[in-house]
């Protein structure tokens, strides 16, 4: 009888190419930062309760936020990630950040990435906005819905 598996760095590879990543610090709620991003950059990112992610540590259930904008019109998804739960991290290794933005579904110039960045920084209490690379994420696999 054959044994199935799942690849999980497949899986992952897939999951990441051609995706954008950026880091954010500012401490403020997730709807707060939502509600400056969606007025000044004309979002509307809403939260997704389909796609949260569940963490289990320590016998224990930790849940991650997760909010989505669809751009009109085409196929890029904008995915803001709260990468804290009452102590944990999504991602520990970057446990600086409280927030991480995905961009994936089409191609992202860094002129658009740019200008991201510069919007974000206007945002009151915004204390570093940065593009992490892919390759630097040890746990992927926390990041995949």
């Amino acid at each position: 009888m054959a044994r199935l598996t799942v690849d999980n760095d497949a899986l992952a590879e897939e999951f990441f190419d051609g995706t954008r990543l950026l880091g954010i610090v500012v401490p403020v709620k997730a709807f707060q930062l939502c509600w400056h991003l969606n007025h000044m950059m004309e979002m509307d990112f809403r939260i997704n309760h389909d796609i949260e992610i569940m963490l289990t540590k320590k016998r224990r259930n930790y849940y991650f936020s997760i909010y989505e904008y669809q751009e009109p019109g085409g196929s890029l998804v904008h995915y803001l990630y709260n990468n804290q739960f009452d102590g944990e991290y999504l991602l520990p290794e970057f446990r600086n950040l409280d927030y991480l933005w995905l961009l994936k579904g089409d191609t992202v110039n860094d002129g658009l990435i740019t200008d991201m960045v510069q919007s974000i920084k206007q945002i009151k209490g915004v204390q570093l906005v940065m593009e992490l690379s892919t390759d630097m994420i040890k746990n992927k696999g926390h990041l995949i819905f």
